[in-house]
């Protein structure tokens, strides 16, 4: 039995709890397990609301539940001799104020796709009830607010509800130490469903065994997900494995999945559009220059399915016969690589809490990679108004004081490259441990390590 557990969300607590005050329509959306129905549940604790699952169903069946649920809120038994028997008359006798939640919408919407031109005109002529439209069809979700649907325009607040951050993935694994909530972070990505999933008195290494090569619930999910937003799996899951492997650019992807060149953006505008891949520029590229860039990367913006499509898929059919050898010893060879790939993604979220702070030499307005040719920076800050940069190196390893000086002196001679000559530069350095840091913050570097990490996490003291 998986345990409810709510954390962090406040700010979008807020935000619903203002808009319910309004009457507003609300779209809340993202993707499955990532906690939009417990965050609504909690939101409305205190105020009188109606919730609905909508189901695969007949009109009259919905009726019928929609009936029975105004019944237990307003204790008249005429909705039990007599239900409503259509969307129009619920939404009449729906009490006032109260909140309205349609869970997963786009259900309803398939099903009876005549209620949108009822809330429509509901909500111009006759609202007097804050209403939740929410759905993990994140695809959806988003065509239904679009131009053209009959409800667009009239949305007070629209939610997308992320993954938690990494610092708030501890309050689920009170035990573990940094570097195993690193691990854990790295596989399950802030899904709360999938957090709960692990067991707390094992080592990640354990529960993923458990749970993804001892096909455990994790095991299937990624491949269900998909399922529920595409059609052409099999396409989806070669460039997925494909770029887990480590295939970047388009020309890599398209030589390794063998997918036609005039096919394959088609099917990476999907994955993009449903938050699964990610595409990146350099950081320094603006304007048409960005849009037009030839030198883009792809990644699995998803920890849960870069983990699934790098360490699973590829040895479904041996993990399927239970021939574990080959599947358990790719993970144990390869893993450590892979948490390098996932620490630059926790840095990068540290540095925006630095930023938020003030506790960097500037605040900065983007960040992300800069590469050109076969020079790379894990991480590039900017603030061009100021023409100030901070230029970072992640590693994932213990670095001694020497190891660190050399990463930093050739940090200083790639931060030349960049061409942002007359700016203003830091240069910085995120670690799993750096010897003697505070000697190299003396003279002048920007040293963290997963020590900063666990004070911010545990807000014992300023980073």
């Amino acid at each position: 039995m998986i345990i409810q557990k709510f954390v962090n969300r406040e700010e979008e607590l807020s935000r619903l709890r203002d808009a319910f005050k309004k009457n507003a329509l609300v779209i809340v959306y993202g993707r499955r397990r990532v906690g939009k129905t417990r965050l609504l549940i909690e939101a409305v604790k205190d105020v009188p609301h109606l919730y609905h699952l909508c189901k695969e169903e007949e009109v009259n069946e919905t009726l019928k539940a929609l009936s029975m649920k105004l019944f237990r809120l307003t204790g008249k038994e005429e909705f039990i001799r007599k239900p409503v028997n259509s969307f129009e008359e619920f939404l009449e006798a729906l009490p006032s104020g109260v909140v309205l939640i349609l869970d997963e919408f786009q259900v309803l919407v398939r099903n009876h796709p005549r209620v949108l031109g009822v809330l429509q005109e509901y909500l111009d002529f006759n609202q007097k009830n804050p209403i939740v439209l929410c759905g993990s069809s994140v695809s959806m979700m988003e065509e239904l607010t679009g131009y053209g649907s009959p409800i667009y325009g009239r949305r007070t607040l629209s939610l997308k509800i992320e993954p938690l951050k990494f610092w708030h993935i501890g309050e689920f694994f009170p035990d573990y130490g940094i570097e195993e909530l690193v691990k854990t972070y790295a596989v399950l990505d802030g899904i709360p469903e999938y957090l709960l999933r692990f067991d707390p008195a094992l080592s990640p290494e354990e529960n993923i065994r458990q749970e993804f090569f001892e096909r455990g619930f994790l095991y299937s999910e990624a491949e269900f997900l998909l399922r529920y937003e595409l059609r052409d799996l099999s396409t989806y899951n070669t460039i997925l494995e494909a770029v887990g492997y480590g295939n970047r650019s388009f020309g890599e992807i398209r030589n390794a999945t063998g997918i036609d060149g005039s096919k394959l953006p088609r099917y990476i505008s999907t994955l993009i559009e449903l938050g699964i891949l990610r595409k990146e520029v350099p950081v320094t590229l603006k304007g048409k220059e960005k849009i037009r860039s030839r030198n883009a990367r792809y990644f699995i913006a998803d920890n849960y399915f870069a983990f699934y499509y790098t360490f699973v898929h590829p040895f479904k059919e041996e993990i399927e016969l239970g021939l574990l050898e080959e599947p358990l010893e790719n993970f144990k060879r390869n893993f450590n690589r892979y948490l390098g790939f996932i620490f630059e993604k926790i840095a990068k979220q540290f540095l925006i809490e630095l930023n938020k702070a003030n506790r960097l030499p500037f605040r900065f307005t983007k960040i992300g990679r800069w590469w050109h040719k076969s020079e790379e920076i894990d991480l590039v800050a900017l603030n061009e108004r100021e023409g100030k940069a901070l230029f970072v190196e992640v590693k994932w390893k213990d670095l001694s004081e020497r190891e660190a000086r050399r990463i930093l002196r050739d940090l200083e001679r790639k931060a030349e490259l960049v061409g942002l000559e007359g700016w203003e530069h830091s240069c910085g350095l995120v670690a799993k441990r750096v010897e003697e840091k505070d000697k190299l913050r003396a003279e002048g570097w920007l040293i963290w390590d997963l020590e900063d990490f666990e004070r911010l996490i545990s807000h014992k003291e300023e980073v």
